[in-house]
C-alpha cells in the first residue's frame, strides 16, 4: 500500500547543515498494524510527514498505492492525502471555537461538500463521535473534555473520510497511562474491524510491543 524509497531530508539551522533522514526505505502493506520506534530527533515524525504527503523529502519517492505522491502538484497530492490518509497528531489541534462535532466535519466541510448536504456530513461526523464512544459529548467544546477524549475526537476526524491509511505521530505523547491505553485500544481495533493500515510513531517501547510489526528508527537511518 505505501512504499517509501531511499527517503532523504535535511533541513539549514543557522548555517548548519541537519540531515534528519539519510536514504530511508520502507514498505508498509494494506491492513498492517505497524509501530515506528526511536528517541527524540530520530526522524520518526519527519519520515511520517514525508510518507504522508506533508513534507517534500530532498531525495527519495513515495508510492501510496503505486502513484508517486512528489510527482503530483500540490493540488493533486493534497487531494489524494485527503481521500486516502487520516492524521493523528500528538496535540489534537483542535479548533477550541468549535464542538467535537463540528471538529469532526471539519475536513468534509474544507473539502467543498457544505451547503445542501450539511445534515448528511453532521450525521456521519456523529457517527464517528459514536464509534470512538464520544456521541454523547458531541456538543461539547476542547476545554469541556479530557486529554483523552479530545484525542478521540482528532481520532474521529481523521475517519470522517474512511481513510484506508491512518497515520499516528505520539498519539498518546499527551496522555496519562491510562487515557492513552484506551486510545491505543480505539486505534488497534480499528486495524482488526475495518482492516485499516494504521502506522504509529512513538518512543513508548510497551506501547510499540502491541503492534504486530517494529520499525526502529535511529539518527535518521533504519536498523536491521
Amino acid at each position: 500500500m505505501l512504499k517509501v524509497e531511499n527517503i532523504s531530508k535535511s533541513y539549514t539551522d543557522t548555517q548548519k547543515r541537519v540531515d534528519v533522514l539519510k536514504g530511508v526505505s520502507l514498505t508498509i502493506s494494506a491492513g498492517e498494524n505497524l509501530a515506528v520506534v526511536g528517541p527524540s530527533g530520530a526522524g520518526k515524525s519527519t519520515l511520517l510527514h514525508i510518507a504522508g504527503g506533508l513534507d517534500r523529502p530532498n531525495e527519495g519517492k513515495v508510492l501510496l498505492n503505486g502513484q508517486d505522491l512528489y510527482r503530483l502538484a500540490d493540488a493533486e497530492r493534497s487531494a489524494v492525502r485527503n481521500a486516502t490518509v487520516g492524521f493523528v497528531f500528538q496535540f489534537y489541534h483542535l479548533l477550541g471555537d468549535l464542538t467535537a462535532l463540528e471538529n469532526v466535519m471539519l475536513p468534509l466541510i474544507v473539502k467543498g461538500n457544505a451547503g445542501a448536504r450539511t445534515r448528511e456530513i453532521e450525521e456521519k461526523a456523529l457517527q464517528r463521535l459514536n464509534d470512538v464512544g464520544l456521541g454523547a459529548r458531541a456538543d461539547h467544546k476542547p476545554n469541556q473534555l479530557s486529554g483523552g477524549e479530545q484525542q478521540r475526537v482528532a481520532v474521529a476526524r481523521a475517519l470522517i473520510n474512511d481513510p484506508a491509511l491512518l497515520l499516528c505521530d505520539e498519539p498518546t505523547g499527551n496522555l496519562d497511562s491510562a487515557s492513552g491505553s484506551a486510545v491505543i485500544d480505539l486505534l488497534f481495533s480499528l486495524n482488526a474491524r475495518d482492516r485499516r493500515t494504521v502506522v504509529i510513531v512513538t518512543h513508548d517501547e510497551a506501547l510499540a510491543r502491541r503492534a504486530t510489526r517494529i520499525v526502529r528508527i535511529r539518527d535518521g537511518v533504519l536498523e536491521n
